[in-house]
């Protein structure tokens, strides 16, 4: 994670980011830098819009408060078949009753 959080922090200073800053970065944190995931970073986020995607992660992040209405919904809905499957059950006991 503070990999990601190198390469964000040089997004927003507007530095490239590359093996050389990363490993900097990571260091200067007093954490051991691999190598290998700082190259495997570097491939990972090659051709990537960083801005596009952290704007769509907010975009992401601000959808579940749409989904909650959905979801109160979703729970009328389940009480109305509740009812439903209620009404049924006492019409069967009248039958049997």
């Amino acid at each position: 994670m503070e990999y990601i959080y190198a390469a964000l922090l040089l997004h927003k200073l507007g530095k490239e980011i590359s093996e050389h800053n990363l490993k900097n970065i990571v260091t200067a944190s007093g954490e051991h830098a691999d190598e290998s995931k700082i190259k495997s970073l570097i491939v990972s986020l090659k051709g990537v819009d960083i801005d596009k995607e952290l704007e769509s992660a907010s975009l992401a992040a601000s959808a579940p408060a749409g989904g909650h209405a959905a979801h109160g919904e979703e729970k009328k809905e389940e009480k109305a078949k509740e009812e439903k499957k209620e009404a049924a059950a006492e019409g069967l006991s009248a039958l049997f009753g």
